[in-house]
């Protein structure tokens, strides 16, 4: 569930030092190891949530720098206070709509994007705001380098075998996929959850994933 109308989160993450201001987005495109202490491989997270993801991803890699996208700030703020609370030099945050991705990075300047529990938007007039939906697997194209990889978890059965659907007569291959992540103990070796996959594999639901790449 979604945080809403938390007073003053606006105002708290605009004056962070890990959230990158929004007027300046654009122009950091083709510049993001600028951002951090050091130049390395960039990899972001659509839908971060509240950061759990990446930031144990951040401490795993210190020689991988990560972007966290977010476009609810009430939620992005769980994200900065636990920064403050534990900063991690190569962890860099951004408040934006991710239909904007390919404004914000430029071509071949991010290694991987990893899409975790997406929203499923549900109603069909609305499948072109899904973040494996063929409209933004074409934005993540052009920002992606050679070689680059999509990874792409969810416990949503359906939206799961829609995404899948999504790389038919596309230039994307699946290099994996289960419908049960959490059954095959070679896939789990090195698996980071975030607090949506801890949540429901504790139920007993099964955990999706893809990775992909271009063919």
């Amino acid at each position: 569930m979604r945080l809403k109308n938390v007073p003053g989160c606006r105002e708290r993450i605009a004056d962070s030092e890990y959230v990158i201001p929004e007027d300046e987005l654009v122009q950091t495109a083709g510049k993001w190891n600028e951002r951090f202490e050091k130049p390395a491989p960039i990899r972001i997270e659509i839908g971060m949530g509240k950061g759990r993801f990446l930031h144990e991803l951040a401490l795993l890699n210190p020689d991988i720098n990560y972007i966290g996208i977010e476009k609810y700030s009430a939620v992005l703020l769980r994200a900065v206070q636990k920064m403050e609370e534990d900063p991690k030099p190569n962890l860099r945050f951004v408040r934006m709509d991710a239909e904007n991705i390919a404004d914000v990075f430029a071509p071949g300047e991010v290694d991987r994007i990893y899409l975790n529990f997406s929203d499923p938007w549900p109603k069909d007039r609305h499948a072109k705001r899904r973040l494996p939906s063929r409209e933004f697997l074409a934005r993540y194209d052009k920002i992606l380098v050679d070689g680059g990889r999509i990874e792409f978890k969810t416990d949503n059965r359906i939206l799961f075998d829609w995404a899948v659907e999504q790389l038919e007569d596309t230039k994307w291959k699946a290099d994996l996929i289960t419908y049960d992540l959490h059954a095959d103990p070679a896939l789990l070796e090195g698996n980071v959850m975030t607090e949506y996959e801890e949540r429901f594999s504790s139920m007993g639901n099964p955990i999706c994933k893809y990775i992909i790449s271009r063919k």
